[in-house]
């Protein structure tokens, strides 16, 4: 194996990894910011051993140990040796020895995840949401600060100043590392479910990057989902999100065409679609209203893609109601993104004229100004209306804002497309 073998391998490595890493190591030193900084020091391990060395047979044991390796050197030099290395150092070496089935045996139990404990503790509402959800980005999705920036629309220095702010909060407040229950449990569960579905989004939609999809992403999301499902069973949204997601995954293989190039939801083989996700979708989706939740913001998507899962062929999908959907939505959870979907499903159900002026309207929207998704739904609509020239110009701005590779080389293909058209 080469060196930059060994290297994409340690990338793939850490994308699977990193969240079980983190949420083990903050069991154990009961702060966040450490553990991330231990987990970090790992993957530096890693990356200057492997390469000599290659590839452990157990990759995640191993940065788990060497983090707990250098957790009991931290202790051991900091002013307070005694109390520490005496609370901490016994436990850390015991598990040294049964890291892999520690971590196996967590998430057998149904609210014994340290994954799904790190996301509430990151969750707490000691923190504003915004830092809730951009903390559990970095810590759970793996994304980079600048990753989280372009999902949440804003500059990447809040995200850093609110990441770096929300763990030291944590930390001086001595935030218990647990699965709430109860009056408290119900408190933090929209920050949660929020969190849970942007990191199912990454996985779905890679905001950087050399490929479409990471599809263990979007697996974690749906197993924390379904565990969530187990311990609030009477909450509608969340067998609403868990309808979403589950209806989303089903599409995951057809998503990606044999180049890794993206394929759009009107021209992929609806044959590859996973129909157990789907029946498992629409069930969770039955759940939630008879709940009578069916007017929830995750119930809402959930129905949208049911319509487009329940649809054999794309010309019998029924944008009139998908159309009707995204108008409820956009009075229960009314964001600029919706308005977007929302105008695409318009042109699909009364014309390419209709949607485009909704587009419009949306392009002095603050918070689109870099989502490249807006010129992109724009030179659609334009090249359906033949309007060639604007469509190529504008599938070249989308391609400028994307910092995913395949999804830049789809969208300068298609305007090329329409540079043969004019």
């Amino acid at each position: 194996m080469t060196a930059s073998d060994t290297h994409r391998a340690i990338d793939a490595v850490w994308r699977i990894e990193s969240a079980k890493l983190i949420a083990g190591l903050t069991r154990i030193v009961r702060d966040v910011g450490l553990a991330e900084d231990l987990a970090q020091d790992a993957l530096v391990a890693a990356l200057e051993r492997w390469p000599e060395s290659g590839v452990p047979d157990n990759p995640g044991a191993w940065l788990m140990a060497t983090a707990k390796h250098r957790a009991i050197d931290i202790f051991r030099r900091s002013e307070r040796i005694e109390r520490k290395h005496e609370e901490l150092v016994p436990e850390l070496r015991e598990r040294q020895e049964t890291a892999v089935s520690e971590l196996d045996a967590a998430l057998d139990d149904d609210i014994g995840d340290d994954v799904l404990r790190l996301i509430f503790m990151s969750c707490h509402p000691i923190l504003s949401r915004e830092a809730r959800t951009a903390l559990t980005l970095r810590l759970l999705g793996g994304l980079t600060t600048d990753e989280i920036a372009r999902a949440f629309l804003v500059p990447e220095p809040t995200i850093a100043q609110r990441i770096v702010r929300a763990k030291r909060t944590l930390a001086d407040a001595h935030v218990p590392f647990e699965v709430p229950r109860g009056a408290e449990l119900s408190a933090r569960l929209s920050s949660v479910l929020e969190v849970i579905y942007l990191v199912f989004n990454e996985g779905y939609s890679a905001t950087a990057g050399d490929d479409i999809v990471r599809p263990a992403l979007c697996e974690d999301a749906l197993r924390l989902g379904r565990i969530l499902a187990e311990l609030d069973p009477e909450e509608p949204e969340v067998h609403g999100l868990v309808a979403l997601m589950e209806i989303q995954a089903s599409r995951l293989r057809a998503r990606v065409g044999p180049s890794g190039e993206p394929i759009l939801l009107l021209d992929q083989d609806r044959g590859r679609w996973d129909h157990l996700l789907i029946r498992r979708g629409l069930a969770a989706l039955e759940r939630a209203e008879k709940l009578k939740g069916a007017n929830g913001a995750y119930a809402l998507q959930a129905a949208i893609v049911a319509c487009h899962a329940r649809a054999r062929t794309a010309d019998e999908t029924d944008w009139r109601r998908i159309t009707s959907l995204y108008d409820a939505l956009a009075e229960v959870a009314p964001s600029p993104i919706v308005e977007l979907n929302r105008a695409v499903a318009v042109a699909m159900a009364y014309g390419p004229a209709e949607g485009l002026e909704l587009v419009d309207a949306l392009r002095s929207e603050p918070a689109l100004r870099s989502y490249h998704l807006l010129p992109a739904a724009r030179a659609d609509l334009l090249e359906k209306l033949g309007r060639f020239d604007e469509a190529r110009a504008e599938f070249e701005r989308a391609a400028s804002l994307t910092r995913n590779v395949r999804e830049r080389d789809f969208l300068l293909g298609r305007a090329q497309a329409n540079t043969n058209n004019i």
